[in-house]
């Protein structure tokens, strides 16, 4: 049971049209649930059609929400004390402000959440939410240096035949509607300011540091200099099943492009610092300044949720068939790790996205490693138990016949006794080669 609502849960006992400003609310603010078939003491009663209830919800919303905000919303049964009962779940919207399409962008039409109420926003409200939501990307704006080259550029949109003239570089928005450069451009040129900055640890940690390098030019040439840094640094390891012989590098070279990639695309150039690139002995880190798109939560990712904050250079990008398609990094990513134990890490923080990639030949020896130390320790056991048992029904023990019992050399026989006698389970008789070990 539920116990009351709040700032991210609303109970409806059956369906209401109500809902829809609700998850309006929810949308506007930071996500939430509805849970319709629990009262509002948080007592569950259920509903009797849970798929005609979660195909009345979805038309309801699909109709009557603008934007659309069916991308944002996933719509499932939960049993709660032997009831079903439907949860909305609602995740806060990226083009906001939503609102009820029959009262349109005005106080009866667009809410909030207040608390454990939603709420109607004032006009002055609403043109604060449609100001935050449509401010110009820092891509489209007029770069503060004209003096611009591309020779890089030119270079590798040649190497896939692209033309790159007048009419492309306006196509492409690297030249604005005033005749300008935009920072796109800028990003593109071979002055660009911005830099990724890479440092190489010993270790797993940053106690010994053994190289550092910044990359400076063009966007692509960074792209393509530092991806080459990474595989200069990417160890090959061979393991062998009989004659066969098997290779594997420490990280598969499509998740390094596909970090790589996500770093460049979708980092806030508006911000002055360097995006940065972490190598230790058991994992790369590749963290981006800006964070997440405003408004966009990091499960909303995974649900295949993507808004690029640069989608014009994003656009470039796929032209010269860099990335395949929007929004499918992450997954490629996680695909690529599917059969290995360890999983790429993806975190944001205010201002900043940090991709963690563990070296899978690094992790599968420690985890070797555990496991063999685990077998040694049961055999060790078993080993124990073969001489506390012999000793107990012979009456005593000598290193020789543990050796000959367990087919062991002396030094092994020597240290299994002297551990069951530390362990108060034999002990001593004699000294030297006519010690004798009997049971206590």
């Amino acid at each position: 049971m539920l116990k009351y609502e709040d700032q991210n849960t609303e109970f409806k006992q059956e369906y209401v049209t109500d809902i829809k400003k609700e998850v309006v609310a929810f949308a506007n603010s930071a996500g939430g649930t509805v849970y319709i078939g629990i009262r509002r003491d948080g007592v569950a009663i259920g509903v009797d059609n849970p798929d005609g209830v979660m195909l009345q919800v979805a038309n309801s919303l699909k109709d009557s929400i603008k934007p659309d905000i069916m991308s944002f919303i996933e719509i499932q049964p939960e049993l709660m004390n032997g009831k079903t009962v439907i949860a909305i779940q609602v995740s806060a919207g990226t083009n906001r402000p939503y609102y009820l399409g029959d009262k349109g962008l005005r106080p009866g039409g667009v809410y909030v959440r207040k608390g454990s109420s939603s709420q109607p926003v004032t006009d002055e409200g609403i043109r604060e939410m449609i100001k935050d939501n449509s401010g110009t990307s820092f891509e489209t704006g007029r770069s503060l240096k004209q003096e611009l080259t591309f020779r890089f550029f030119e270079q590798e949109m040649r190497n896939r035949s692209l033309e790159l003239g007048d009419a492309q570089m306006r196509t492409l928005k690297l030249v604005g509607e005033d005749g300008l450069y935009t920072n796109l451009a800028y990003l593109l040129s071979d002055q660009c300011g911005h830099t990724i900055k890479v440092a190489l640890f010993q270790g797993n940690d940053k106690a010994i540091f053994r190289d550092r390098k910044e990359f400076t030019g063009s966007v692509l040439k960074q792209l393509e200099n530092v991806y080459q840094f990474l595989d200069l640094n990417n160890k090959t390891k061979a393991t062998f099943s009989g004659l066969n012989r098997t290779d594997v590098r420490d990280y598969p070279e499509d998740a390094l492009r596909e970090a790589l990639l996500n770093c460049c695309v979708h980092r806030d150039y508006s911000l002055s610092g360097s995006t940065l690139i972490n190598i230790y002995d058991n994992r790369i880190e590749f963290v981006s300044l800006g964070g997440l798109v405003p408004g966009l939560e990091l499960k909303s990712i995974f649900m295949g949720v993507s808004i690029s904050r640069n989608p014009n250079l994003a656009a470039v990008f796929y032209r010269m068939r860099l990335i395949e398609s929007y929004g499918t990094g992450i997954g490629k990513i996680e695909r690529l790790y599917s059969d290995i134990r360890e999983k790429p890490v993806f975190e944001t923080a205010k201002g900043v996205f940090r991709v963690t990639l563990p070296n899978r030949n690094e992790n599968n020896e420690i985890q070797n490693n555990i496991v063999r130390e685990s077998d040694e320790k049961v055999a060790g056991k078993k080993q124990k138990q073969i001489i506390s048992d012999f000793a107990r029904e012979s009456g005593e023990i000598t290193r020789k016949e543990v050796e000959q019992i367990l087919g062991v050399g002396a030094t092994k026989a020597f240290h299994l006794l002297k551990d069951l006698c530390d362990d108060k389970i034999l002990e001593t008789k004699g000294k030297g080669k006519l010690s004798r070990y009997v049971p206590r």
